[in-house]
């Protein structure tokens, strides 16, 4: 049965209209940043290895991933090597090795996200990007976040202060998937007044041609996150390590 529950999450992976949305974000960020070119790239907690493929534009890939099952589907794709490793001080990996870090939807999970901010700051070589998508705004806590294993969502400012006092320098700080949050703040507060079964299963594969749009909706944030969006379901931010 666990097989055939990561068999599907990298169904969602490479086909969910959010998941599309925020690569089209990432990788726009990622061709602004001034990487080298055939940069080394980290992608920490890739799950079932959506990314890889994207982040293979700009470099070598190599993907970290805790669980087996994910591991292994990633692996499977053939795209990068794949190592088992627990954040924020279990990953077998060198010091300044890396040209940029992402940590996609991965932060909110771990238990002491200060030290792993700081693990990933050895990672990283000097002038190293670090790109990180987390869930936005405390009050929006829910049945998905429980169901998601989320130990937290963030605000803007508090990320900010912290990869600061981690000794990173913010590039560019936003909210993100803007244009849907009206609609899912307001499900997800109806939702802890009325609870649900299932209510944590929002990741399910819309119809076709409604996933096609809110793809292209959410992707087209990618035009605008430089000049700061003011609140959003997510918040993206790109750090540089200082020379």
């Amino acid at each position: 049965m666990e097989a055939e529950l990561y068999q599907q999450m990298r169904e969602l992976e490479d086909r969910h209209w959010w998941f599309m949305g925020r690569r089209a974000i990432v990788a726009s960020l990622l061709r602004s940043c001034g990487l080298p070119k055939n940069a080394c790239m980290l992608d920490l907690g890739c799950g079932t290895g959506g990314n890889l493929a994207m982040l293979s534009e700009f470099g070598q890939v190599v993907g970290a991933e805790l669980d087996e099952h994910a591991a292994q589907l990633a692996r499977e794709r053939g795209l990068a090597p794949i190592v088992r490793g627990k954040l924020p001080d279990g990953l077998p990996l060198d010091a300044g090795a890396f040209h940029c870090v992402t940590l996609l939807d991965v932060l909110e999970h771990i238990d002491d996200d200060r030290a792993t901010l700081e693990a990933v700051h050895r990672l990283l070589a000097p002038a190293g990007q670090l790109l990180i998508t987390v869930p936005a705004f405390p009050f929006l806590w829910g049945a998905h976040d429980v169901a998601h294993h989320h130990q937290r969502r963030y605000r803007a400012k508090g990320l900010r202060q912290l990869l600061e006092a981690t000794g990173y320098e913010i590039t560019m700080s936003s909210y993100c998937n803007t244009w849907l949050f009206p609609l899912a703040a307001t499900v997800r507060l109806l939702r802890r007044c009325f609870p649900v079964a299932n209510a944590g299963a929002e990741l399910s594969l819309p119809p076709t041609p409604v996933n096609a749009l809110l793809a292209a909706l959410f992707a087209s944030e990618r035009h605008l996150l430089r000049m700061g969006l003011p609140f959003g379901v997510s918040l993206v931010v790109l750090a540089r390590k200082p020379c």
